[in-house]
């Protein structure tokens, strides 16, 4: 690594990734370490992860995206980091181009990086996925993930802003069952954060906004582009904002 390059953690949240860890720690070939914030990972993700130099892990219990995502910046060692999710990959487009940019002089403080979304390995174009885009490499002094987030976490960045050109894979959906209960866990996270907001249960609330959200990503969104798998996609989101005001319900009544 030349010495002009600006050092770097590689970072990632795992629980059970056998399936994806290597493939996604192989992403991180130009970091200086890489660190992993396991939630007691009861498959071969750990196993598979030793085997890769300068990989430090720490296993903490789950309780949201957030407080994971946060421990692992703590545990960065260095300014800059790329925080990469288990389905995410790096084109070698891509690669280039994050290097080219930490060798600038006038780099920014946070880079937003555009995604290419896959349902089963199929590519989806539309569905909303057209302006998908997230924080995912960054100055930790310059950011921080918003504490009452307990999913979609919100990078909150203290500095100036850029995008990268070259879209980062996200094979988001390896098959519906999985994708299924992914969206009933961040619905259930979402309904929690709801309640200690103050929000309170309704039932009209529960079925327009999940109608909605269906009717956007379907209808306006142009998911209807994407065939069958537009619509089962669609579906799935929808089922998570249910799942959130069901979770809701629950915080409420108790």
């Amino acid at each position: 690594m030349s010495e002009l390059l600006e050092k770097i953690s590689g970072l990632i949240i795992t629980f059970n990734e056998e399936k994806n860890i290597r493939e996604v720690l192989e992403c991180f070939d130009f970091c200086d370490e890489i660190i992993i914030v396991d939630s007691f990972s009861t498959d071969k993700t750990l196993e598979i992860a030793n085997e890769f130099p300068n990989v430090k892990i720490l296993q903490n219990k789950f309780e949201d995206f957030t407080k994971q995502r946060n421990l692992a910046l703590d545990m960065a060692k260095n300014d800059w980091v790329l925080f990469l999710d288990g389905d995410e990959r790096i084109t070698p487009q891509l690669r280039e181009e994050i290097i080219a940019e930490l060798y600038k002089t006038d780099k920014k403080d946070a880079y937003y990086f555009y995604r290419k979304f896959f349902f089963e390995g199929n590519p989806i174009n539309y569905s909303g996925t057209q302006t998908d885009k997230n924080f995912r490499l960054f100055r930790k002094s310059k950011a921080s993930y918003i504490a009452e987030k307990k999913v979609h976490e919100t990078l909150e960045v203290n500095g100036e802003i850029g995008e990268l050109k070259n879209k980062l894979l996200h094979y988001s959906v390896a098959n519906k069952d999985s994708y299924r209960k992914k969206m009933i866990h961040y619905g259930t996270l979402k309904g929690m954060e709801l309640a200690q907001k103050g929000k309170k249960y309704s039932i009209m609330a529960q079925y327009s906004k999940t109608g909605f959200r269906f009717f956007k990503g379907y209808i306006l969104r142009l998911g209807f582009l994407d065939g069958k798998f537009g619509y089962i996609l669609n579906k799935l989101q929808a089922i998570s904002v249910w799942e959130t005001y069901e979770s809701l319900k629950r915080e409420n009544s108790r």
